[in-house]
């Protein structure tokens, strides 16, 4: 420690530098400062590889589990969080430990976060192929207490059921059910001269594509010409596409309904789009003809 090939961080806990410390290092600190520990929520997420709709920065303090019964002295730069059941919920094999992905995901959703934020934890940890719905729902099947339990398990019904994520789940819940509108395909793959893609939401009878556009993955001018290039491809062979944004989805979701619906009758649907409620403002298109 005279020579600084040692600085002490907290009381036993030594790093082996001087300077900042990375996020896995503080993260470390954590973990052997209050062992036995684990990292937790979107901390333990992190760590995972995952993602849970919000990432902990850098300086945000890492979450760190203990068991429920345990006293602890809190320290800057964590959070700590008690925990029933600790040690079947933590991975120790990892490094460092962390609480099991599942479980960790969960928090983060059962937490003080939007039901968007909440519900993109849960979609991301599946798209990353972290976990899946089935594993998801058994945790929670083991968690009675966790708050917005219900809600939770409605929401992986319907990430199980291919919405994974939060604009489709959006779409499906705010826009298509709620107004009747028909059951479409759900990330359909079909082949195009520039290879395989996925449609987000597909009409095919009716000749309608409706792509969920949340500008996570389409920031890019590359990738706005790519979906140019895919859009004229489908009208080809006679599809239509329309995309469809948060605004759409989430803030004129009923409006939405209805313009949807009339390009689904314009394409030979015999249904139309209903009122969610009776003050929905949605709105029908009489002028719209089928090609």
């Amino acid at each position: 420690m005279r020579r600084r090939d040692l600085v002490r961080v907290l009381p036993g806990v030594f790093v082996n530098h001087t300077g900042p410390l990375s996020w896995t290092q503080r993260a470390w600190v954590g973990v052997l400062h209050f062992a036995p520990a684990a990292l937790a929520g979107a901390s333990a997420v992190r760590a995972a590889g995952g993602s849970s709709g919000s990432m902990p920065a850098d300086t945000t303090p890492i979450s760190i589990a203990v068991a429920a019964d345990r006293r602890v002295t809190p320290v800057d730069g964590f959070r700590v969080v008690r925990t029933r059941a600790l040690a079947g919920r933590v991975n120790w094999q990892t490094s460092p430990p962390r609480i099991r992905i599942e479980h960790a995901l969960l928090d983060v959703a059962a937490g003080e976060v939007s039901d968007f934020a909440a519900l993109e934890a849960l979609a991301s940890g599946c798209r990353s192929r972290l976990t899946t719905p089935t594993r998801l729902s058994a945790a929670l099947d083991s968690r009675p207490r966790l708050r917005r339990r219900a809600w939770l398990q409605a929401a992986l019904t319907e990430i199980a059921g291919g919405s994974t994520s939060v604009l489709e789940h959006g779409y499906l819940r705010r826009v298509e059910r709620p107004h009747g509108l028909p059951k479409p395909a759900r990330q359909t793959c079909v082949s195009l001269s520039t290879g395989h893609i996925y449609r987000d939401v597909d009409y095919e009878p009716f000749g309608l594509i409706v792509e969920l556009d949340g500008r996570l993955f389409h920031d890019t001018a590359r990738q706005r010409d790519r979906d140019l290039d895919r859009d004229l491809q489908q009208a080809v062979g006679g599809m239509r596409t329309v995309r469809l944004g948060w605004g759409q989805v989430y803030e004129r979701g009923c409006v939405t309904a209805g313009i949807v619906g009339g390009l689904l009758v314009a394409g030979g649907w015999h249904g139309m789009a209903t009122p969610c409620s009776p003050v929905c403002p949605l709105v029908t298109l009489p002028n719209v003809s089928a090609q």
